[in-house]
């Protein structure tokens, strides 16, 4: 017997219906499911102060001001004044480490030129707070824009610096950065990395990244941000992506200038066995190849002619540490050799080392101040050794990828090159990848312009 039209239309519907069901069935799995699935890096909780952790502690947020006295200044000049240099090799330029015939120059410059006094009201120049999280002092810089046009907003950037830098890299990006530009400014937030600067140093073992993930995003809860961007390069590129793995529903976006890639897998091997010859099956571009290859040549031995402070750091920091933080000299030209180098290879075979061709002493010798003043190499060194105390691939974070809008800013003179096709298994929502036009490793000091716009166009991106 046939179907009537009456049962032909209760069929269509019931047909229409298990469609629609099965529809929405399908987006459920696809996309709820695998949202309520997606992994987050264990928060987690710590207590790095000395002794037991209290029942309670001070929240509060404390102003606060670097000051300095002429015993500091007293001691720093008796300290130079007993340096024992050694000679320099014949034609050994920066080769060697710091070239110490121009290390005199340097240190001349440092004792009767350089005023301390003067850098000092420049740091006080934005506004310093510090407030204890975890049973530690934690030290930061904090700029909001001034004379915000009515209807517009700041939009909260947490930027943390790396070793052997400190907040003072980003002094000439903040301004830029709090100057309202096609409707967009920034709220920025520069803390020092506990056992950095004027952050007070964990008084226990186990530091690491992960642990000042956890601090920086309960100081910006504590600061009232509930959404906000993060910006950073070395060690403060781990862990702003530490804090996005932590937790992403807050990180509205992240905008890294250095993202080492530490898990090599069958993908990255094939690239760099066929990348040099068909880079678009591989997914490198030409100038992945101009930057990648020779790789021997530009990586693996480039790595191990400047690599081995970090194997002294990673083992060993405070029996290093113990002359730097007792040689105002040694100090200065362990930190200083790093922004030589960094900043361009080729400065190796350069009497000065080029470091004024992108910086100047007084802000070079400033950021050595502030280690020098606050005694924090050592402990600066230890976070070496609490990051790469096991294998890197092995780690929490390893597993876990960072699903928030990402840009990308890859600086030529990098000590690595990272390609866009290495990045994304683990950053999986890179939103802006830009090849910059020239800079090194302390992006933020030494290009503040061009980082600045590139952090500006992500930002745009991200809010459209």
């Amino acid at each position: 017997m046939l179907p009537s039209s009456m049962d032909l239309s209760r069929l269509q519907l019931l047909v229409v219906s298990t469609a629609v069901g099965a529809g929405g069935l399908l987006v459920y799995f696809l996309v709820i499911r695998r949202r309520t699935k997606t992994k987050t890096l264990p928060m987690g909780d710590g207590w790095w102060g000395a002794g037991e952790k209290p029942l309670a502690e001070d929240e509060e947020i404390h102003p606060f001001q670097i000051e300095t006295s002429d015993e500091e200044i007293k001691d720093l000049y008796m300290r130079i004044d007993q340096t024992r240099f050694t000679p320099s090799l014949e034609d050994s330029q920066f080769n060697y480490g710091f070239n110490s015939t121009h290390l005199r120059k340097v240190v001349s410059y440092w004792r009767n030129q350089f005023d301390w006094k003067k850098q000092v009201k420049l740091l006080n120049k934005y506004p310093h707070f510090k407030t204890k999280i975890e049973g530690l002092d934690v030290h930061f810089v904090h700029v909001r824009p001034s004379g915000l046009q009515e209807g517009h907003s700041a939009k909260p950037l947490l930027m943390v610096h790396g070793w052997p830098g400190s907040f003072f890299e980003f002094y000439k990006i903040l301004p830029l950065l709090t100057e309202g530009r096609d409707g967009l400014v920034f709220e920025v937030i520069c803390p020092s990395i506990p056992g950095y600067g004027f952050s007070e140093a964990p008084h226990k073992t186990g530091f690491d990244s992960i642990a000042a993930a956890r601090i920086f995003y309960k100081l910006m809860q504590r600061l009232g941000f509930k959404e906000f961007y993060m910006q950073g390069g070395d060690w403060g590129g781990l862990i702003t992506t530490n804090i996005a793995q932590m937790r992403p529903e807050n990180v509205k976006g992240l905008h890294l200038n250095f993202f080492p890639v530490t898990k090599h897998n069958l993908r990255m091997l094939v690239s760099l066995l066929l990348g040099a010859y068909v880079p678009f099956l591989v997914g490198f571009t030409r100038e992945d190849v101009k930057r990648i290859f020779p790789y021997f040549k530009k990586n693996v031995y480039e790595m191990l002619r400047e690599s081995g402070y970090m194997h002294i750091q990673a083992t060993k920091p405070d029996t290093a540490g113990c002359g730097l933080n007792d040689s105002p000299v040694g100090l200065a030209a362990y930190i200083l050799e790093k922004f030589s180098t960094w900043t361009d290879k080729q400065f190796r075979d350069l009497e000065d080392g080029g470091l004024e061709r992108k910086f100047s002493l007084d802000d070079l010798l400033t950021n050595v101040m502030i280690y020098w003043v606050t005694g924090s190499m050592v402990s600066s060194m230890r976070f070496y050794k609490e990051n790469l105390n096991g294998n890197p691939e092995k780690r929490p974070d390893a597993k876990i990828g960072v699903c928030v809008p990402t840009g990308l800013a890859v600086f030529p003179n990098e000590l690595l090159h990272g390609p866009l096709v290495w990045a994304q298994p683990r950053y999986k929502n890179v939103i802006s990848y830009s090849y910059m036009l020239r800079g090194g490793h302390f992006a933020a000091f030494e290009e503040p312009e061009l980082l600045a716009e590139d952090i500006r166009q992500f930002v745009k991106k991200v809010e459209k």
